[in-house]
């Protein structure tokens, strides 16, 4: 996807606080190309500790599918991370393997910059409030008027393998999120997505399931463990992030400065 900037570049993700929060759109696609398509912004949500070279080709994979498979003409992605123990860091890597390997990928530290947890349902709302009532849109394609943009969850098969689950996730959200927004959904070895999807068949028409061409499980937790065993993470992960986490000393059990509730913390996600 090649883009035209909307703007010069904001404040940094990483250095923004809930006081100087400004949206990120320097990178999202100011006007509309195809008249007859509906302009698409693709939000992955999640941890991202660290983020692995798996979540920014989830990118790629959905604008391929989204160009060749649907009517939308994808206009901008972002990564959200989510408010956990390492949510500047988190922040930080995401914002460093966008700038080094994406023309079009934008860091969006609205829902780490929260205190408490936010729902899915209510980080896509942000987006959609951000993206068509304050910025209005973009320019449609005739150059005169604008075009509300389609907001779209993107994410792996493990989490609509959640969604499929009872109980694990609230009915309005999931209603909200699967009927007012959709997903695009990356097929990851390990996940029976027949048995998901029919459990979701009344959101069917919102869900799109997107192959894995080349098959790539690498995952953050792998990665964790990786750095835990002191292995090379090279060609897994962004150069510029092993950098950073080289530097804080990430992932490590004598990592600087790292209270054991953190520990504990770390233990859990490991375990997911």
């Amino acid at each position: 996807m090649t883009n035209d900037a909307a703007g010069p570049a904001p404040l940094a993700a990483s250095a923004m606080t809930l006081e100087n929060y400004r949206f990120p759109a320097h990178r999202l696609q100011r006007q509309q190309r195809d008249p007859e398509r509906t302009p698409l912004v693709l939000v992955a949500c999640g941890s991202f500790s660290p983020i692995t070279y798996l979540h920014l080709r989830m990118f790629e994979m959905a604008n391929d599918y989204a160009r060749i498979n649907t009517q939308y003409e994808v206009v901008g992605g972002y990564l959200s991370p989510v408010s956990d123990a390492y949510k500047k860091a988190g922040v930080r890597m995401c914002e460093l393997a966008a700038e080094e390997t994406s023309s079009w990928l934008m860091v969006d530290p609205w829902e780490a910059l929260q205190p408490d947890y936010m729902p899915t349902a209510k980080v896509l709302d942000h987006f959609e409030y951000e993206i068509n009532h304050v910025l209005n849109g973009i320019l449609a394609a005739d150059g005169e008027t604008r075009k509300p943009v389609k907001i779209m969850l993107l994410a792996g098969a493990d989490l609509i393998g959640t969604m499929s689950t009872p109980g694990v996730w609230a009915e309005k959200d999931l209603d909200h999120i699967l009927g007012n927004f959709g997903a695009m959904i990356v097929e990851r070895s390990g996940t029976d997505m027949d048995e998901a999807l029919a459990n979701l068949k009344q959101y069917e028409d919102n869900i799109h399931v997107i192959a894995q061409m080349i098959q790539n499980n690498v995952s953050s937790t792998k990665i964790r463990l990786f750095l835990r065993r002191d292995m090379s993470v090279q060609y897994l992960i962004p150069q510029s992030v092993i950098q950073y986490i080289d530097q804080h000393r990430l992932y490590t059990d004598d990592a600087e400065g790292k209270s054991k509730d953190t520990k504990d913390k770390d233990k859990q996600r490991e375990t997911n």
